[in-house]
């Protein structure tokens, strides 16, 4: 063997090892708790689901009973849009409601969506709040952000303006697996509570698009 050959054949020898270390696979980052449940959520779309009232305070006392239907109506890769229907008789529901659950840079956000029957905006919408931790994988907490606090000011509902919403889903699969929507303030301010829960082991028929849509 000639020097020149042997001087190539040592130097590709020596990069082997560089070759092999370069070539490692990246490893992948595992998910977040916001990731997760936003999966869990996606995994709802196009599907309908009955829930009920499940807390008890006197305000929420005509809802006391009445069948409600969640529908995962839209939903992409940052957001997800959930009209909520409330029956009012056997023939009439009250269509007004849409939450939206989106994800940013900054974690998640919930919003509400309020119309009259006509289609109109309720004065007081798009309100609602972003994460202000990791939360879990079952269960995201949006406490009332500025923008919101500000509109309940203006429309004389101060005892809103520490309003904390929360949502919760179920991993999937299981048998008794629910998704939840639920509204509490300290009790600082009046204790508010209210909480609804839907099965969603049994997918519903999908119900009317909300009013406005």
């Amino acid at each position: 063997m000639t020097k020149s050959s042997f001087a190539c054949s040592a130097a590709l020898f020596l990069c082997i090892p560089l070759i092999a270390c370069d070539s490692s696979p990246d490893t992948t980052p595992e998910p977040s708790a916001q990731d997760l449940f936003f999966e869990r959520m996606s995994l709802l779309c196009g599907k309908a689901y009955a829930g009920i009232l499940v807390s008890g305070q006197e305000a929420d006392a005509d809802m006391v009973g009445k069948p409600m239907i969640m529908h995962a109506a839209s939903c992409d890769l940052n957001e997800i849009q959930i009209p909520f229907h409330i029956a009012e008789s056997s023939n009439t529901w009250d269509r007004s409601r849409t939450w939206f659950i989106t994800r940013n840079d900054q974690g998640l956000r919930l919003k509400h969506r309020h119309r009259h029957e006509d289609g109109s905006l309720d004065d007081v919408t798009n309100y609602g709040g972003d994460t202000a931790d990791e939360g879990t994988a079952d269960r995201q907490e949006f406490p009332v952000d500025a923008e919101s606090i500000a509109s309940f000011k203006a429309n004389g509902l101060d005892q809103s303006v520490t309003n904390i919403w929360a949502v919760e889903i179920s991993p999937p699969g299981q048998s008794d697996a629910k998704f939840a929507y639920e509204l509490r303030r300290p009790e600082s301010a009046d204790g508010r509570h209210f909480r609804v829960e839907f099965d969603l082991s049994t997918p519903v028929p999908v119900p009317p698009a909300p009013w406005g849509s």
